[in-house]
Formats: structure tokens, C-alpha cells, sequence
């Protein structure tokens, strides 16, 4: 029998993480190198790459760590990361599409009333969380079919599987765009059909996250707490376990999941 030991190690296995130098990135491939796994980290800025990898090398010294700096709106630096990959490690065996265009207060079209929303802001959402996606999955797979533990964990959110309650944003210049819920109720979907169309290959599952605490207006923040079932906004590592899961052969005969790691957000 196989001990959970051997089955949640990642050692000699590589991990290409998207948005790897954002926090949940740097959690979930901090977690992976603690059971072993070499790292890829994926952003579109070098210094946070660079500031990144050096963290995580100082908690774990012997991690390997490399990075790729891309544009994941940029079709043709998305099919060069097969090369790059290839090149600096010869193998991939799981892809963590964690990369998210969240936007901000000032985004023109974003955080805004529906009737304002820019279709421009919607195209540059749509292309970074859920057609880069599908684009990785398809120019990455060949490569992830060659790995005989083949994984891979899509990163959606609360708000692709249930409506926003709005109330929490009165009084804040927070929002909740049209776009973001879209692509990351995509991204559920799109679990599902990889895990059946790459199967048995390679396994396809999904983590959708709730809201994390980043500083926001404590007056969203408390609201927030409130109609949370365990009273609390998420912190980074809370989703270190759930990628390990996945990534790891924990999972072995588990595909076309999608796990809510919301503090209960979702129960109600």
C-alpha cells in the first residue's frame, strides 16, 4: 500500500504556475516546493519574478526556481513558453493557471455600474483569464501527456460559480465586473471538458477561491466576515493544500472537480 508520504510527494516533478509572482501564487508554488517539486513561475513583470523566486528560495533553499516574464494577453509569447520550458527543464507535469485579470477602481470600464462597463476591459479580461487558459492547456498538453502524473488545476473564484451580493460594495469604489465573473465561470466549465477530452492523460481539475484579505475598506471587509460561515476573509495559504491536492498523486483518481475554498462563502 501506498503511504500518503509517497503519494503527496512532488519530488523530480516540474510545476509551471501563471501569475507566479502575484501572493496566491507565490503560496501554492511555495507549497509545491516544499514537497519537492521545481518551480516555473509565470508573470509579466521581471523584478516581481525575480523578487518572487529569491523569497522562495529563501524559505527553501534548495528549490529550483526559474521564471518566464510574459504578456499572457500576447498570443505569440504563450506558444514560445513551450519552448522555454523545453528548454529549461525538459518536461512539464503540472500547470497551474493561476494568472487573473482582476482589474482596479481605476481601470477605465471596470469597477463600475453594468450599464458602463467597457467592452474593451471585458476583451482584455476574457483573453487573460479564460482564453489564455485554454491556450496553455493546448499548446502545453503534448508535454504534460509525456509526464506519466500529467495535472491540470485551473484557478476560478466564488464569483464563477454564484452571483455577487452587491450590498457588500455600498459606500466603497470596490466593484464586480460582468467580465471577471464570466471568465472564471468559464474556467469551471472548461475543467470539466478538458477532463474528459484529455483523459486519461492528464487530470483537469479546479480550486475557486473566496475572497482574500488584501487591505480592502473595512467596511466591505466586515461585511464580507459576516456572511462568511468561518468568520474570516481567506489569507494565501489557505489555498496551498487544496493546489497540493491536485498537483500531487493525493489526487490520482480525481478529475473534472471543482473545490470551493471560500470559508463556507458558498453553503448558504
Amino acid at each position: 500500500m501506498t503511504s500518503l508520504h509517497n503519494l503527496m510527494s512532488m519530488t523530480d516533478r516540474v510545476v509551471l504556475v501563471t501569475g507566479g509572482a502575484g501572493h496566491i501564487g507565490r503560496a501554492i508554488s511555495a507549497g509545491l516546493g516544499e514537497l519537492g517539486a521545481s518551480i516555473c513561475l509565470v508573470d509579466r513583470s521581471q523584478p516581481a519574478l525575480d523578487d518572487a523566486r529569491r523569497e522562495l528560495q529563501t524559505e527553501t533553499p534548495d528549490l529550483r526556481v526559474e521564471t518566464l516574464c510574459i504578456d499572457l494577453e500576447n498570443e505569440t509569447q504563450r506558444v514560445g513558453m513551450v519552448e522555454a520550458v523545453t528548454e529549461k527543464f525538459g518536461r512539464l507535469d503540472v500547470l497551474v493557471n493561476n494568472a487573473g485579470f482582476v482589474g482596479d477602481s481605476t481601470l477605465s470600464g471596470w469597477a463600475v455600474p453594468f450599464e458602463q462597463q467597457s467592452i474593451a476591459t471585458w476583451r482584455r479580461a476574457v483573453e487573460v483569464n479564460l482564453t489564455a487558459a485554454f491556450h496553455l492547456c493546448q499548446v502545453l498538453a503534448p508535454l504534460l501527456r509525456s509526464s506519466s502524473h500529467g495535472a491540470i488545476i485551473n484557478v476560478s473564484s466564488i464569483y464563477g460559480n454564484v452571483g455577487p451580493d452587491m450590498s457588500l460594495y455600498d459606500g466603497t469604489a470596490m466593484g464586480n465586473p460582468a467580465a471577471y465573473a464570466a471568465s472564471k465561470g468559464g474556467m469551471v466549465q472548461l475543467t470539466r471538458w478538458l477532463s474528459t477530452v484529455l483523459a486519461p492523460d492528464i487530470r483537469v481539475n479546479c480550486v475557486s477561491p473566496g475572497g482574500v484579505a488584501r487591505g480592502q475598506p473595512a467596511a466591505f471587509a466586515e461585511r464580507y466576515v459576516a456572511r462568511t460561515p468561518l468568520g474570516r476573509m481567506g489569507h494565501e495559504d489557505d489555498f496551498k493544500g487544496a493546489i497540493a491536492y491536485f498537483a500531487s498523486d493525493l489526487s490520482g483518481w480525481v478529475t473534472g472537480q471543482n473545490l470551493m475554498v471560500d470559508g463556507g462563502w458558498t453553503a448558504w
